[in-house]
């Protein structure tokens, strides 16, 4: 899935304006420009699965009552913070619908094995050799 093709309803959303940090000058100081959307991710009806991987994904953005909080603040303005807001919300969630591939384990070959001894072998042989010389 693809963070354009995600939809998300807008009774889920909801959306506070906040002063901004950074650059910007005396503007900062006088216009609520940074976005904080909050989500209610119970409303957005995903799977149990996207949901669990959902929350692994926003870690400490993620309330215990299920809500989501993303704060944009990287733009100077109000509706590209907002943009900015969503389409970190829709890449989430479109991560979250990926399914991971189950790995499988594999076990090393005869003929790896056979390698490993013939090698443990070898250096054992090279240290063995080593060691104090006598003169008798």
């Amino acid at each position: 899935m693809k963070p354009e093709d995600v939809i998300i309803p807008e009774e889920a959303l909801s959306e506070r304006f906040l002063a901004a940090t950074g650059p910007g000058g005396q503007n900062v100081n006088k216009v609520a420009t940074a976005c904080q959307l909050r989500v209610e991710v119970f409303k957005l009806g995903l799977p149990p699965r996207a949901y669990e991987r959902l929350k692994v994904i926003a870690g400490s953005k993620m309330t215990s009552g299920g809500e989501l909080i993303i704060t944009a603040r990287r733009y100077r303005t109000q509706e590209a913070n907002r943009e900015d807001a969503r389409g970190r919300l829709a890449e989430m969630i479109a991560e979250a619908h990926i399914v991971q591939a189950k790995r499988r384990p594999t076990k090393p070959s005869k003929a790896a094995k056979a390698r490993r001894v013939d090698q443990k072998k070898g250096r054992s042989a090279v240290k063995a050799g080593r060691g104090k010389v006598s003169w008798d």
